[in-house]
């Protein structure tokens, strides 16, 4: 009785308090303590749940990864990616267009956030479009789903989140090498749409570049994209950890940023480092108010109840599959990545990797890619939120144009869900 009554106020109280819109920290930090005072544990139990949760060597990358990608956004390489994927197919039927996703595809593997790339990629992207005679809420559907390539393409800071909430077991480069077909296959599916949309409402092309400045532009950009070879080189390779590749990315873009481009004065490196912090506050807090409500769910056995719960309803493989993937797709529409991954992670682990036996890199992407969704839809869906507000239009008409990517994008998860090869492939060729 005790253990369904402390499991109902753990849970009841976090869903009261997400509806009264309690900031998601708040609301797990305090569903814990509520409940570990039903169950008469003592808070110090609590408050070292709280300091365990971010007391991780690995977790040290998180900060290196977010100060890479802001020196970088704000550093001029996001105008050198948008010309190189200019270069490249903007000479095509709605060109433009096809270039924000290729440029996001780019600037994904350098920033790591989706967040990051609608605000550095769309700024610039969707005003041209717009001035080009391209539909407003067309240029923002394409923006915000072509950002969630960066949540896939590695580097990404959600991986190594959901490698530390699976118990530390599984391998953050597997995870990173696991992202990149699944990230890629992403974009080009969200071609389709945009090349059929293009055509249908007559978009212009792009002027061709000559190869002389084409080869000028590559130059520019190729020292910006370095950096993803720096950080999946590193790693792969052995060279140095996950953690250490991220260092070593944070001084290269810095270095870059201000001694090669020269875009902007070093003074603004105090505005780079106070955003950089401002996010690195919020996903840390995440994780460490997560980790608390966490072990009270371990505690009160809530993930075996959970499986034993889906078991129940059925034991095929691709309904259960199906039914989790809903579900993540439901949550992700609610709520924030970081703290998703952290609960769900440990819920659904026993039931995807023990039952169904499915690789946990494999479950990592397909995790990361159903939140990565989320992102994109209301009503919690910040990509679309600073899409949204770049492009001066409503979230409902940016819902409307967004549906036909919805599907591109789903078929990519079907992907990643059901054919392992697709993640796995990468992890095995390098192992």
């Amino acid at each position: 009785m005790n253990t369904s009554m402390a499991s109902f106020i753990l849970l009841g109280s976090f869903v009261f308090m997400l509806i009264m819109k309690f900031p998601i920290t708040f609301s797990l930090f305090l569903s814990s303590v509520f409940t570990a005072m039903f169950l008469h544990i003592p808070m110090m139990s609590i408050v070292q749940r709280l300091v365990s949760g971010v007391n991780s060597f690995s977790l040290l990358a998180i900060p290196f990864f977010i100060l890479s990608g802001e020196i970088m956004s704000q550093g001029g390489i996001s105008r050198r990616l948008v010309g190189f994927a200019n270069a490249l197919i903007g000479r095509f039927r709605g060109g433009l267009a096809q270039v924000n996703i290729l440029a996001s595809m780019f600037f994904g593997g350098i920033s790591g956030s989706a967040v990051a790339d609608v605000s550095s990629i769309g700024a610039m992207l969707i005003p041209m479009m717009v001035d080009d005679g391209y539909d407003e809420d067309f240029a923002v559907a394409v923006t915000v789903t072509s950002a969630c390539e960066g949540i896939l393409i590695p580097p990404s800071h959600n991986m190594i989140i959901f490698a530390m909430a699976a118990g530390g077991g599984v391998s953050v480069g597997k995870l990173f090498l696991g992202g990149v077909i699944p990230g890629v296959g992403l974009g080009l599916l969200l071609m389709i749409p945009t090349g059929i949309i293009a055509y249908l409402r007559k978009y212009p092309k792009e002027q061709p570049y000559g190869w002389k400045k084409t080869l000028k532009i590559a130059r520019e950009a190729v020292m910006g994209l370095f950096t993803i070879i720096i950080i999946m080189g590193g790693v792969v390779s052995g060279v140095f950890t996950a953690t250490e590749s991220a260092a070593v990315a944070a001084v290269y873009s810095f270095l870059i940023t201000f001694f090669v481009y020269k875009e902007i004065p070093l003074r603004q490196m105090k505005s780079i480092l106070r955003n950089s912090l401002k996010t690195l506050a919020m996903v840390m807090s995440l994780i460490a108010a997560a980790s608390s409500f966490g072990y009270l769910m371990a505690f009160l056995r809530i993930p075996q109840s959970v499986t034993n719960g889906l078991l129940t309803i059925t034991d095929n493989r691709i309904l259960l599959l199906l039914m989790i993937n809903l579900m993540l797709l439901v949550l992700g529409c609610i709520m924030d990545m970081a703290p998703l991954i952290i609960i769900c992670t440990p819920i659904l682990y026993p039931v995807i990797v023990g039952h169904l036996g499915m690789d946990p890199v494999q479950f990592g992407i397909m995790m990361i890619l159903n939140l990565a969704i989320g992102l994109t839809t209301p009503p919690v869906g910040s990509a679309l939120f600073v899409g949204c507000s770049i492009g001066k239009i409503s979230i409902e008409k940016a819902t409307k144009a967004v549906l036909p990517f919805y599907l591109m994008m789903v078929a990519d998860l079907m992907l990643v869900t059901f054919v392992p090869q697709v993640t796995m492939f990468l992890p095995s060729l390098m192992a």
